[in-house]
């Protein structure tokens, strides 16, 4: 997407958004509630005008799509099912618009986990169900791009461990394109590769995971810090104090924690702490998005753009 904007009268949903998501990679969309992430999801699939700017699925509008489903699957919500039909019948219909056969209808029923319920009418369905039975639909046409708004809502450990190990495979293993949305940062940590982050509408940061996490370095806790940094300096480490992380840490600049804990044994400097000093990502994503210039400015109304 490409400077893309939506105005609601006064109000800036979308504001500028410009980003590319890679193929054959899980890209967490992220923001807090009301920052513009399903409005941008929505101008991606046609469903909201955008102001200014455009929105494309492989170099096409959606609307330009011939055959929308076998190009992009989305799960923008879990309440779009008709509660008296079954669930096995919702996809069928869907299916048929597109001349998918039942059977392909039954594989994902399983695929998803759900095919047990897959009878029962969707209106009886826990949250948790109506995800999967959402995912289902948006797998209907093994389309090549894949939109997740707030997948995990509503699933249990158990079942947000299973959509973490899907979607990797999906992008990992099948080369699909995967833009999954959330507000927290915390629950995609482990799914995603690279993140785009907007606050009312507009970027603030983007980048691998790696990148958000920084430079690799390590945490040694010791009784003498500066015996040990001593000796790490001496084997050509950079280190410094870290009393960010409490008494006796040192913050070792590399991501070798043999090294440091090889060089503490020589020096016979006893380590009662080593471990990967990372950026705290949620902390990270709270900064970005509760700053002064970016906090959400819909709070002090109750009003929030999704």
């Amino acid at each position: 997407m490409r400077g893309l904007s939506k105005r609601f009268g006064t109000f800036t949903a979308v504001d500028d958004l410009t980003f590319e998501v890679a193929p054959g990679r899980v890209t967490g969309f992220l923001g807090p509630n009301g920052a513009g992430k399903t409005t941008t999801l929505r101008m991606l699939l046609g469903l909201i005008t955008p102001t200014a700017g455009e929105a494309l699925i492989g170099g096409r509008r959606y609307a330009d799509l011939p055959r929308p489903m076998t190009t992009v699957g989305a799960a923008l919500e879990a309440t779009g099912f008709h509660p008296g039909r079954t669930g096995r019948n919702h996809l069928r219909v869907l299916a048929a618009t597109h001349g998918i056969p039942d059977s392909r209808v039954d594989e994902l029923l399983e695929l998803v986990g759900i095919p047990a319920a897959a009878r029962k009418k969707a209106g009886g369905y826990s949250m948790g169900m109506r995800q999967r039975l959402g995912l289902a639909a948006a797998l209907l046409g093994d389309p090549d791009v894949l939109l997740l708004d707030e997948p995990a809502n509503g699933l249990d450990p158990e079942g947000i461990r299973w959509m973490r190990g899907f979607m990797r495979h999906l992008a990992a293993e099948q080369g699909k394109t995967v833009l999954v949305s959330s507000h927290l940062l915390g629950e995609v940590e482990q799914t995603v590769e690279d993140v785009v982050i907007i606050a009312n509408g507009r970027l603030v940061r983007r980048g691998t995971m790696d990148e958000l996490h920084g430079e690799p370095a390590v945490l040694a806790r010791t009784a003498d810090p500066g015996a040990l940094g001593h000796a790490l300096e001496q084997a050509g480490l950079q280190v410094e104090l870290a009393p960010d992380q409490g008494e006796g840490a040192l913050r070792v600049h590399t991501g070798d924690l043999a090294a440091v804990g090889d060089v503490a044994l020589a020096a016979g400097q006893p380590v009662h702490e080593l471990r990967p000093l990372r950026t705290d990502l949620e902390r990270l994503f709270l900064e970005l998005t509760e700053s002064p210039e970016h906090r959400n400015r819909n709070r002090s109304t109750g009003t929030e753009a999704a």
